[in-house]
């Protein structure tokens, strides 16, 4: 190898090593911003209720507030969507059945149908359990999710908090709703090329996986791109009306 080919190899490393930590310093930084304004200035839950669009509901993550996603939510009632949100989730630290139970609860009582669950990281567990387990009315026709760690994150083996060690690929939650592939037709999965979070990815097998030349596990629920393909979903013809 000549020395300006083993030069440029070296310099290429650099540029990703350094992408990647712009990516993880972007990402936290994003994350904090919106903890803080989700927890002191959340908005209220019912300016986003009307619309004639397909109504949506929104899950958060692991110790996230509804109002995390309160981007994601105003792009969407921009775009004529109800959108609906789960206070009673609080910071989404529950078990995942336990959580998905509040969440069918609120699609009976709200008697919402043809709904598209756009979710984050554990959210979109959540919504899988809720569509798998709990769902035999078909109230959800689709789900977007975001950064959800499908397969696990190795990462969850070693951490002290029992509601993010439910991410473990050994967890009992994690095999099991593994083993529901057939409602992964109707889930669209988005990511990036680089996660902190779920080293192994977010994709599903038989699902519609989107993945982005960017980077992170918070700050692409603030991104245009994201926004767009959120609202692809949302916005496409119901199946019930396209047959």
């Amino acid at each position: 190898m000549t020395a300006t080919r083993m030069t440029a190899r070296s310099s290429g490393r650099r540029r990703t090593a350094f992408r990647i930590a712009s990516w993880w310093v972007r990402d936290y930084l994003y994350a904090l911003r919106w903890q803080r304004r989700a927890t002191l200035h959340p908005g209220r839950p019912e300016s986003f209720l009307a619309g004639e669009g397909r109504p949506v509901v929104l899950l958060p993550g692991v110790w996230e507030r509804w109002g995390f996603l309160r981007p994601l939510a105003q792009a969407l009632h921009a775009a004529g969507h109800p959108v609906h949100v789960i206070p009673a989730l609080g910071r989404n630290a529950r078990p995942v059945p336990e959580a998905a139970s509040t969440v069918a609860a609120l699609l009976a009582e709200r008697d919402l149908r043809d709904v598209v669950l756009v979710a984050h990281s554990k959210g979109g567990l959540v919504g899988k359990y809720l569509m798998a387990e709990l769902d035999p009315q078909a109230r959800v026709s689709a789900m977007v999710a975001i950064c959800t760690p499908f397969a696990g994150s190795p990462y969850a083996r070693h951490l002290p908090a029992r509601a993010l060690r439910e991410f473990s690929p050994e967890a009992p939650t994690t095999r099991g709703l593994q083993a529901h592939r057939e409602v992964d037709a109707r889930i669209t999965t988005i990511s990036g090329v680089f996660d902190p979070h779920i080293p192994g990815g977010s994709t599903l097998d038989g699902a519609t996986n989107v993945v982005l030349d960017d980077g992170g596990h918070f700050r692409l629920l603030g991104l245009r791109t994201v926004h767009d393909a959120v609202l692809a979903v949302a916005g496409r013809p119901s199946p019930s009306r396209s047959t």
